[in-house]
C-alpha cells in the first residue's frame, strides 16, 4: 500500500493507492465501516486497476479532529469530500464502488462532478429508508424514530444488537461480531450524526438526474434495503444494470465477495466490450 506524499488529505481521509493498473476505482464504504470492510474486494482488481481506499470522517483512521458535526449534516458533505480526493489525486474517468449509503454519496457526487466518474457500481443502495406514499423502503417513520432514540440512548447496546441482524448469516456469526466491533469502534456522537443523516435522507430525485452509467447489485434478503428498493433504483436510474445476488445480507463485500467480484467484473468486461 502506498500514500501520496506530504499532504493533509492523505492524513485527513487515510488515503491508500494500490495497484497496477491507469483506471482508478475508488472504494467507499458503508455506515459503521472503514476501508477494511473491502479487504476481500479489492484485491481482485488490483492488476488491472489504480485501486483509491480511504476512510470518511471520523470513521478507521480518518482525522477525527476534522470532523464537524454542523458540516457533515447532509450527505452532500461526504459527496463533495469524495470529489475533493479525486480531484487532489487528479483521478478521471472513475469507476466509484459505493456500499450501502455510500450508493447514495456517489451519486450525489457524479450528479455534482458528472465528468470525474465514468461508472457506479452500487451495493445495496437506498435513496430513502423510510416508506412513502406508493414507495416502499423498507421502514415506517417511527420504526427509525425508534432506531435514533436507540441510539442515542445506549449506542453500544445497539450496535451489539443491530449488527448481527443487518449482516445477516445467522450461520455465520462471526460476521456479525465483525460489523459489531467495527461500529464499536466508531465514536458514538459521529456514528449517531451519521445515522441521522443516513436514516432520514431521501435522495429519489437525485437518482433522477443521474446520468453515469450505474450497476445495482441487490442481496435476495437484505433487511436495510429490500428487493423493491433495489428495484426501484434501478428502473429510475436511466442507465442501470440490476443484478439480484444470491448473497443474504446487507454486506455482500464481506459475506459473499467472490459473487460480488464476479457481478462487477461481468458488468465491466459487458461495459467496456460495448
Amino acid at each position: 500500500m502506498s500514500k501520496p506524499q506530504n499532504s493533509d488529505i492523505i492524513h485527513k481521509f487515510n488515503i491508500n493507492i494500490l495497484g497496477s493498473g491507469f483506471q482508478p476505482m475508488v472504494f467507499a464504504h458503508g455506515y459503521g465501516c472503514d476501508q477494511n470492510m473491502w479487504r476481500f474486494v479489492y484485491p481482485h482488481f488490483e492488476d488491472d486497476y489504480k485501486i483509491v481506499l480511504f476512510d470518511y470522517i471520523g470513521a478507521g483512521k480518518s482525522d477525527i479532529k476534522s470532523y464537524s458535526a454542523q458540516k457533515y449534516s447532509t450527505l452532500q458533505a461526504y459527496a463533495d469530500d469524495v470529489i475533493s480526493i479525486c480531484e487532489f489525486l487528479k483521478l478521471e474517468d472513475v469507476i466509484f464502488i459505493g456500499h450501502s449509503v455510500s450508493a447514495m454519496i456517489g451519486v450525489l457526487a457524479a450528479n455534482t462532478a458528472p465528468t470525474l466518474f465514468s461508472k457506479l457500481i452500487m451495493l445495496g443502495p437506498s435513496p430513502r429508508y423510510i416508506n412513502d406514499t406508493e414507495y416502499v423502503g423498507g421502514f415506517e417513520k417511527e420504526a427509525i424514530e425508534d432506531l435514533m432514540e436507540a441510539l442515542d440512548s445506549n449506542y453500544l447496546g445497539w450496535s451489539a444488537s443491530m449488527a448481527p441482524v443487518i449482516m445477516g448469516n445467522p450461520d455465520r456469526p462471526e460476521l456479525g461480531i465483525e460489523l459489531k466491533n467495527s461500529f464499536c469502534q466508531t465514536d458514538p456522537e459521529v456514528s449517531k450524526n451519521f445515522a441521522r443523516v443516513t436514516f432520514l435522507s431521501d435522495n429519489r430525485s437525485d437518482i433522477k438526474k443521474l446520468q453515469t452509467p450505474s450497476l445495482i447489485l441487490q442481496c435476495s434478503q437484505d433487511v436495510i434495503a429490500p428487493t423493491t428498493v433495489g428495484e426501484y433504483v434501478a428502473e429510475t436510474i436511466k442507465n442501470s444494470t440490476y443484478k439480484l445476488l444470491n448473497a443474504t445480507g446487507h454486506c455482500p463485500n464481506l459475506s459473499a465477495p467472490e459473487e460480488t467480484v464476479k457481478a462487477i467484473k461481468e458488468y465491466l468486461q459487458q461495459k467496456t466490450g460495448e
